[in-house]
């Protein structure tokens, strides 16, 4: 038997789900669906969604962290996520990597959200080694002082997801549906979005980023490929969604509070 067949043997098993292009309310609705109703470790890359679309935190407020006024008019979409963290615009330039992990695959790593974010800030340095600059930085991915990657998490009884949004490139008219929010990284500075983040495309190929990730991955388990297709053999039974889209009335009524407020 070879020596990568014995390491093989010794490593836990995670699916692998590789997209392209798929919405990512969607992608939130998998990847909900499989932490709650599947036994198994998973890997979700997503190759950019193709509809610009505003995510927030489960906490999130729209009038308070987004100009909901040009969000309404443009008829950007609006998702309330499962996980915590902060608020994103994403569209087909935005790379999505997510682990979902059961606590006992990863023994080295505790079910807390700063064990976890310290494991996943090795495994992309793995990624991005060579690359000068790449840093974990509070709880963002960043080069230098600017950020290149947001996560959020949520962590149940025995298992845990740790997702992340990628920019490898992003539109600057889109920065202008956020607010600066009121609770932001030590070293943001009070900079603004544009000043805030930069774009991976300066730092990696698109390709490369997708590929060293699978391998960075599969240092640590054993990968299988699983379509989309069949996942419903994989996540049997029912749970609750908590993972939707905002309503227009829901909007209308933050956009008067805004107004109220003003």
């Amino acid at each position: 038997m070879s020596l990568s067949r014995v390491k093989d043997l010794r490593l836990p098993l995670m699916n692998l789900v590789r997209l392209k292009g798929t919405p990512i309310l969607e992608q939130l609705h998998l990847e909900e669906r499989l932490l709650r109703t599947s036994s198994d470790n998973w890997c979700i890359v997503n190759d950019g969604t193709n509809v610009p679309t505003i995510v927030m935190g489960m906490s999130g407020k729209p009038s308070q962290l987004l100009e909901v006024g040009p969000v309404m008019e443009d008829r950007i979409p609006v998702i309330k996520r499962f996980t915590g963290g902060g608020t994103v615009i994403v569209d087909k330039s935005t790379l999505f990597v997510s682990l979902i992990c059961n606590k006992d695959d990863v023994p080295n790593v505790q079910p807390y959200p700063r064990s976890v974010m310290a494991w996943s800030g090795s495994l992309y340095g793995e990624v991005f080694k060579g690359v000068n600059g790449f840093q974990l930085r509070e709880n963002d991915y960043v080069f230098g002082d600017r950020k290149v990657g947001g996560n959020a998490q949520s962590i149940i009884k025995n298992r845990w997801i740790h997702h992340t949004s990628f920019l490898w490139d992003y539109d600057v008219r889109n920065m202008a549906y956020l607010k600066l929010p009121s609770r932001v990284p030590q070293y943001r500075l009070e900079r603004d979005h544009t000043d805030f983040v930069c774009r991976m495309k300066d730092y990696i190929e698109r390709s490369d980023f997708v590929e060293k990730t699978v391998k960075a991955v599969g240092n640590q388990f054993t990968l299988k490929q699983v379509n989309l297709e069949d996942i419903d053999s994989y996540a049997k039974g029912g749970y609750l969604k908590t993972t939707r889209l905002l309503t227009m009335e829901e909007l209308e009524e933050a956009m008067a509070g805004t107004i109220q407020n003003a």
